[in-house]
């Protein structure tokens, strides 16, 4: 349309433009030299002719022109908006979308076979993998829904497993797991990354990376790990997600559906105060929820954003054997990253005993990050040197005050 337009005018406006000039000299020249009766100007026949065609030019020619300029604010406007999701440009988005989500209204899993999943990676924390795909597995089996399928809040101490579960419930479920460090967000102007940038601010030519993840995998898991360091803007700002199953991206004013979307928090707020109750009111899950979210309001999490929580999960602290459970699976996964594996039974008890006294050392402010970095800065060199050995499968052993790797036999 916007070339159609553009024909005509090149066209049209020299033609209107040498017609208006001629009609405008014949004017002045029938004004300056033409009888004046009864107060008009008398006009020949061939002067009428050539005025009305030189204003049915100019009228014709303004709207061509009027055309055009449309034409063009709207190409601008879709060339200029880089950010415009090509379905909005080809088709017709909205019915696509959906009949998406007709067709994802309702699915139904296994909760057994994925809470054992979940168990086999996930120490320690038995009852919340029992209890989180039970959850799971009622919310998809619901045929209609406004809001998304679960937001869940995972508390407890660091390394207990709350962004292990959520990293391998979304492997499991083979959701994609969109990943976001809170702490990174602790301004308020922080929530420009997540939902966009308004117009007329730097930045406003893309999606904020939840919207963006979101409009592109909207049956994501999104994790939000350690949420109460976030800026209490930018908590408010997921209200509309979890309440009214929608976030509206910034920098173009979209609305992208949070509907089929799992959101898991993590909080470390009030570690010891919920330690205490977990222990004290194991057997009694209603009780246990209720007064923890009392021990949440005292630490520092809103109301506004407990009220749209699903379930709270409570993670147990690690102790003895988990700890150890905890420790060879890091190890394991430190070795294979080597291009290495470990034999089987090759892990010496000392090791793991070492590890562990690190991490009681370290209580409550130890993190599996901790762990993981103890365990690399303290087996790294010795599995390069098997790897350059052209070894293959290796041992640990603490010997001499240090760990070292040696080939497997």
């Amino acid at each position: 349309m916007t070339r159609f337009f553009n024909v005509l005018n090149r066209f049209l406006a020299p033609a209107a433009a040498i017609l208006a000039v001629v009609a405008l000299w014949r004017l002045i020249a029938s004004i300056r030299f033409s009888a004046v009766r009864d107060g008009w100007i008398a006009l020949s026949h061939r002067q009428e002719v050539i005025y009305g065609i030189s204003l049915i030019a100019l009228l014709l020619w303004i709207v061509v022109l009027l055309g055009w300029i449309h034409s063009k604010r709207t190409l601008g406007a879709t060339q200029g908006n880089k950010i415009m999701d090509i379905l909005d440009r080809l088709t017709n988005r909205q019915a696509l979308e959906a009949r998406l989500q007709q067709d994802a209204n309702s699915e139904i899993i296994d909760a057994t076979a994925l809470a054992d999943a979940l168990k086999s990676k996930v120490i320690g924390q038995d009852h919340v993998c029992d209890d989180i795909s039970a959850q799971i597995r009622r919310r998809l089996a619901l045929q209609q829904r406004g809001k998304p399928i679960g937001v869940f809040l995972f508390c407890g101490h660091p390394g207990t497993g709350k962004t292990y579960l959520a990293k391998q419930l979304a492997l499991q479920c083979r959701r994609k797991l969109l990943h976001f460090d809170m702490t990174q967000f602790a301004r308020g102007s922080g929530g420009s990354m997540l939902f966009g940038t308004p117009k007329g601010y730097v930045g406003s030519d893309s999606y904020g990376k939840l919207t963006a993840g979101l409009r592109d995998t909207p049956n994501a898991i999104v994790l939000l790990d350690e949420f109460e360091k976030a800026h209490p803007d930018v908590h408010t700002n997921f209200l509309t997600a979890w309440n009214d199953g929608f976030i509206t991206e910034a920098s173009d004013g979209r609305q992208i559906s949070t509907t089929r979307a799992i959101f898991i928090i993590t909080t470390n707020a009030g570690m010891e105060a919920l330690d205490e109750l977990q222990s004290r009111l194991e057997n009694e899950a209603e009780e246990l929820r209720k007064v923890s979210t009392n021990v949440l309001l005292e630490n520092g999490i809103a109301p506004e954003v407990l009220s749209r929580i699903d379930r709270i999960f409570i993670f147990r602290r690690l102790h003895g054997l988990d700890v150890a459970r905890v420790t060879a699976l890091e190890i394991e996964a430190m070795i294979g990253s080597y291009g290495l594996l470990v034999r089987e039974g090759g892990i010496d008890p000392e090791v793991l005993w070492k590890f562990m006294e690190t991490q009681e050392k370290l209580a409550a402010h130890g993190s599996s990050r901790d762990l993981v970095r103890s365990i690399e800065e303290s087996i790294a060199d010795s599995l390069i040197e098997q790897k350059q050995a052209g070894q293959t499968s290796i041992s640990l052993l603490y010997k001499d005050q240090k760990i070292i790797a040696v080939a497997g036999s």
